[in-house]
C-alpha cells in the first residue's frame, strides 16, 4: 500500500502550465470525464485512461442520475444545496434534451407522516401536496398516500446517456480515450488528473456501497422521481426511457463490490410494490452494485502533488453528477487561470513511493 501524507507546509498550490497544456485524466467516471469535458472546451489537449473495457462498471454508471440539491440536503452539507442547484444548467448545456426537469415527489406511508414532516423541515424548494395533486402529479401512484412534497426545480437524466454524451463531446473537441488501461504518463504531459474513485490511493478515503435495480414495468408510467421514506430502507425510483425504472439505492459502509444482497433485493421490490402496485409485474432486467469514494465529510476533495503534477479528484459520496461539473470547473479554473474555488479549494498532498503503475489488458 502506498504511503501518503498530507502536507501542510502548501496549503493552497499552484501551478503554472503552458498554452494549450497537454492534460492526462485516469479514469472515465463522472470525475474524469467531467473535468476532460471542462478542460477541452479550454483547448487543453485531453487523453483519458480507462482501466474497464468500456464505460460500464463504475459506481457512476449505477447511479440514479438525480439532480436533487434541495432533497440531498436532508442529510447533507449546506454546500450540496447551495452549489449543487447550478450543476442543472451546467448539464443542460452539455445537450438539449439530456436532463428532465420535471421535479422530484416525496411521499411516504400514512404510518410515517412524522418522517415527512422531519423532511420537509430539514429541506428547502417544496410545495406540500395533498392527495389530488398526488394524483395529478403521478397517477400510478398507490392511491393509499395522502401527502407529498413536491420539488419543481429538481431533475434527473439517465447516468449512462450522460456519461456517453460527455465522452462524445470531448472526443468532438480533440480529446481521446484509452480503454484497459490504466498507466500513468507523468512526464509526458503537462498535467495528470487522477480521477479513479475506489482504485486511487488516498488517505481517509472509504467505501460506500450502493445497490440498485432496473426494472421494465411496460404498466408503468412515471414522469419524474419519486422518493420514498422508510425509516428502514429510504427508496428512489428514477424513470428512464421505454418504461424502465431505477430502484435504488442502499447505502452501506463496505467497500465489497459483490452482487447485490438478497435482503436487498427483497426490500427494493417491497417498497416499489408498495409505491406503484404495478411494479409487480415489473420484470427485473438488472441489477448493479457500485462502491462510491468517500471521505469523513462525505464531500470531494481535491489535492495537488507537486512533485508528480498530479491533481486527485475524489469521494464524491454520492453526489457525483450534482457536484461533478462544479469541480470539474474548479479543477479548470486553479489550473488554468489560478483562481481557488471557495468551497472546494485545490490542497497539496504528497504520494510517496507509490508504485509505478503498469497497463493492464
Amino acid at each position: 500500500m502506498s504511503n501518503i501524507n498530507t502536507s501542510s507546509g502548501l496549503s493552497h498550490p499552484a501551478i503554472n502550465l503552458s498554452p494549450l497544456p497537454d492534460i492526462h485524466i485516469r479514469g472515465a467516471g463522472i470525475a474524469g470525464l467531467c473535468t476532460a469535458l471542462s478542460f477541452a472546451r479550454r483547448d487543453a489537449k485531453i487523453l483519458i485512461s480507462e482501466l474497464r473495457p468500456s464505460l460500464a462498471g463504475h459506481a457512476s454508471w449505477y447511479a440514479g442520475g438525480m439532480l436533487a440539491p434541495y432533497c440531498e440536503r436532508e442529510s447533507a452539507e449546506e454546500v450540496i444545496e447551495r452549489r449543487g442547484v447550478s450543476s442543472i444548467d451546467w448539464w443542460d448545456k452539455v445537450e438539449e434534451g439530456l436532463v428532465s426537469h420535471h421535479g422530484t415527489l416525496v411521499v411516504a406511508p400514512p404510518r410515517d407522516q412524522a418522517d415527512l414532516t422531519r423532511f420537509s423541515r430539514m429541506t428547502n424548494g417544496h410545495k406540500l401536496v395533498d392527495e389530488s395533486e398526488i394524483r395529478e402529479l403521478e397517477p400510478d401512484l398507490n392511491s393509499t398516500f395522502r401527502q407529498g412534497l413536491f420539488y419543481a426545480s429538481e431533475a434527473h437524466m439517465d447516468p449512462r446517456i450522460a456519461l456517453e454524451t460527455l465522452l462524445s463531446k470531448v472526443k468532438e473537441l480533440g480529446g481521446d480515450i484509452r480503454f484497459s488501461c490504466d498507466q500513468s504518463m507523468l512526464g509526458q504531459c503537462d498535467l495528470e488528473l487522477d480521477c479513479r474513485g475506489m482504485s486511487a490511493p488516498l488517505p481517509e478515503r472509504r467505501g460506500v456501497r450502493g445497490e440498485m435495480l432496473l426494472l421494465h414495468a411496460p404498466e408503468v408510467s412515471l414522469t419524474r422521481t419519486v422518493r420514498l421514506l422508510h425509516p428502514r430502507i429510504p427508496l428512489y425510483i428514477v424513470p428512464r426511457d421505454n418504461h424502465h425504472f431505477m430502484v435504488g439505492a442502499t447505502m452501506i459502509e463496505s467497500k465489497h463490490d459483490g452482487a447485490i444482497t438478497a435482503r436487498s433485493m427483497m426490500e427494493f421490490l417491497n417498497a416499489a410494490y408498495a409505491v406503484v402496485p404495478a411494479f409487480g409485474e415489473a420484470e427485473i432486467i438488472e441489477t448493479g452494485v457500485g462502491v462510491r469514494p468517500a471521505f469523513p465529510d462525505n464531500l470531494p476533495k481535491m489535492h495537488f502533488d507537486e512533485k508528480n503534477r498530479t491533481l486527485s479528484i475524489n469521494g464524491y459520496y454520492r453526489h457525483g453528477y450534482a457536484l461533478g461539473p462544479l469541480l470539474a470547473e474548479a479543477a479548470a479554473n486553479w489550473a488554468l487561470d489560478n483562481v481557488q474555488d471557495a468551497d472546494f479549494p485545490v490542497t497539496s498532498l504528497s504520494y510517496l513511493s507509490e508504485p509505478a503503475e503498469k497497463v493492464r489488458q
